[in-house]
């Protein structure tokens, strides 16, 4: 199990996967193999579709540290990678055939984003960076740029300095997720800020030899991932608006009020670079100010006003 899994590893790195997805299919790989060898299981080609079904029910009953189930989304990583797995070894001629090819996964719900900020709450979030201090402005022209892309936070950790074009008002998110480049538009405010950030406080913090990410630290380094959800985070929190959120906060409002001002859903899905429109129509169902509307305005219950003029005096 193991040595296939290491040419697998390779197989993959080969193939230009990025290091992630192969950093998350060696954990899954090692999860999978240390079960498999707690019940006298060494080789791939002893694992049956009924073993992968044992090992299903065994993810679905199985407690975290806190007594919490894993959330089907994590059992679906997990099965998944162990099908891709045989799925690779079927294909080399390593086994007969594939026992995980008519395993069915778990169906894994699509829920809302937990917050959505309406546009009074970011204007409360954005206000809230000391502007007297250079970290400030710094917070604050990375908001605005979160508010007006929509980007994630690791793509927007990774901005360069020249990523980000004044005269075209367009941000270069380079290697997003799935290692894929993308034309991101941004708005001029947003541009507004970064200049002032650029100009008047990046220099104080950059250090030689100069890294090139357009967001640093006060000792001149990028921003850890970390960092940047912690300082969201702390904003949301400073501005008591009831909501609670990192850098997604933005990314869920972004979409959420570009689909409520008439954008198309298919230009939303190209600004958050998804692969699957599936994966953006979920704002569809978060944009409900023209459906309010309409409630509002067929509904013979949905106003006051209504209500009063048929009771009477």
């Amino acid at each position: 199990m193991a040595v296939l899994t290491a040419a697998y590893v390779e197989w993959m790195r080969t193939r230009n996967y990025s290091e992630v997805t192969v950093k998350d299919r060696i954990a899954i790989l090692r999860y999978f193999a240390t079960w498999c060898a707690e019940r006298g299981i060494t080789q791939p080609s002893e694992v049956t579709k009924p073993i992968l079904e044992r090992y299903q029910r065994w993810l679905y009953h199985r407690r975290k540290a806190n007594g919490q189930p894993l959330s089907f989304q994590s059992q679906c990583d997990r099965l998944s990678g162990v099908k891709g797995f045989f799925k690779h070894l079927a294909k080399t001629n390593e086994i007969l055939s594939n026992p995980a090819s008519e395993l069915e996964l778990p169906k894994v719900p699509r829920r809302l984003p937990k917050h959505v900020l309406s546009v009074s709450e970011a204007e409360k979030v954005l206000a809230q960076p000391d502007l007297g201090d250079p970290l400030g402005i710094r917070d604050r022209a990375i908001m605005e740029t979160l508010y007006s892309t929509g980007m994630r936070r690791k793509e927007v950790a990774a901005l360069a300095v020249f990523d980000v074009d004044q005269d075209r008002g367009v941000v270069m998110v380079r290697e997003g997720k799935g290692r894929k480049d993308r034309m991101v538009p941004i708005g001029e405010r947003a541009l507004l800020w970064i200049e002032k950030y650029r100009s008047e406080v990046r220099s104080l913090h950059a250090i030689e030899p100069d890294p090139g990410a357009l967001f640093l630290t006060a000792w001149g380094e990028p921003l850890a991932l970390m960092s940047l959800t912690d300082m969201v985070r702390r904003y949301v929190e400073r501005a008591q608006i009831g909501k609670h959120g990192g850098c997604h906060l933005f990314r869920h409002t972004m979409a959420t009020l570009m689909l409520e001002g008439g954008a198309d859903v298919r230009h939303i899905q190209e600004m958050l670079g998804h692969a699957d429109l599936k994966t953006t129509q979920i704002y569809t169902q978060v944009s409900i100010r023209n459906l309010k509307a309409i409630h509002t305005a067929t509904h013979p219950a949905a106003r006051l006003e209504r209500k009063a003029r048929e009771v009477g005096p």
